[in-house]
């Protein structure tokens, strides 16, 4: 069973064809695959390409806890340099279906650069979701363990909650993300940014990614973090995102729909051993 190993930034990915998989991908196969200890180790899998009937590749994301997420910008930047590795695609625009919607690719700087189309950010409860009547879902309260944020939630085809502060740690993001994420406002779950914005063109992230957990990357939720810096008025329609592993460039029009750009590295080949599945 052969698959490919990137990362974006930091954000790991295992890709595997469907074609070099011939049993089926069960939750429990992905979370022995993703396991540090016990299997490869990745923040997730991206099974594709699949045959698409709204663009020309199909995409499966899978988080490590098994659970199938509907978007992530850093996977479809991997996705997009391994289609390029695979040469199935060249240095034309091309389109990548996903549960969270249709977007566009291009690959860059003979591979290491990729740039998509991400689609719109909407602030619109219901197509977050968010729980209660229909409203744009800017600077609420929610409180988790006695502490009480002020958030922004958004979807750009997944579901995020941006809590900017004017500090943040990766231990603010570990303590409380994993509990924001199961809050009772957001019923998909969701994923967690802590925003510091540090001036019109730049803002810090701290991120909880559903189903995930700590990651020191997100390209999605770059996405919705600048869309919300970017609506409250702290920013400017170009804004670079630092992470911890490193940063992506989010462009964004004035109907929110988003540019993203960033780097992708390949790290690794190789056979997946069955043995992996049938030992404790």
């Amino acid at each position: 069973m052969k698959y490919l190993k990137y990362h974006a930034i930091g954000n790991d990915y295992i890709v595997i064809n469907p074609q070099d998989f011939p049993t089926v991908l069960t939750p429990e196969k992905i979370e022995k695959i993703c396991h540090r200890n016990f299997g490869i180790g990745s923040d997730g899998i991206l099974f594709g390409p699949l045959k698409s009937e709204k663009g020309e590749f199909l995409l499966r994301i899978f988080n490590p806890d098994g659970s199938e997420a509907e978007k992530s910008g850093n996977g479809l930047r991997i996705f997009s340099r391994y289609l390029w590795d695979m040469q199935l695609v060249q240095q034309e625009l091309f389109t990548i279906e996903t549960l969270g919607g249709l977007v566009k690719s291009v690959v860059l700087d003979n591979g290491k650069t990729v740039s998509v189309e991400m689609g719109k950010v909407s602030f619109w409860s219901d197509e977050i979701p968010v729980t209660g009547e229909r409203r744009e879902v800017i600077s609420e309260n929610i409180t988790v363990d006695n502490k009480t944020f002020t958030f922004c939630a958004a979807t750009i085809g997944n579901p995020h909650c941006v809590i900017p502060l004017p500090e943040i740690t990766p231990e603010l993001a570990k303590q409380y993300g994993s509990l924001i994420e199961i809050h009772k406002y957001f019923p998909n779950r969701t994923n967690v940014q802590f925003m510091k914005v540090l001036d019109r063109k730049n803002i810090q992230l701290e991120i909880w990614e559903r189903g995930a957990g700590y990651t020191l990357a997100s390209g999605s939720s770059s996405s919705a973090a600048a869309a919300v810096a970017h609506r409250l008025n702290l920013c400017d329609s170009s804004i670079t995102v630092h992470m911890p592993g490193g940063i992506i460039l989010i462009e964004i029009a004035q109907d929110f729909s988003i540019q993203m750009t960033g780097s992708v590295t390949k790290v690794a080949e190789g056979i997946i051993s069955e043995e992996i599945f049938f030992r404790e």
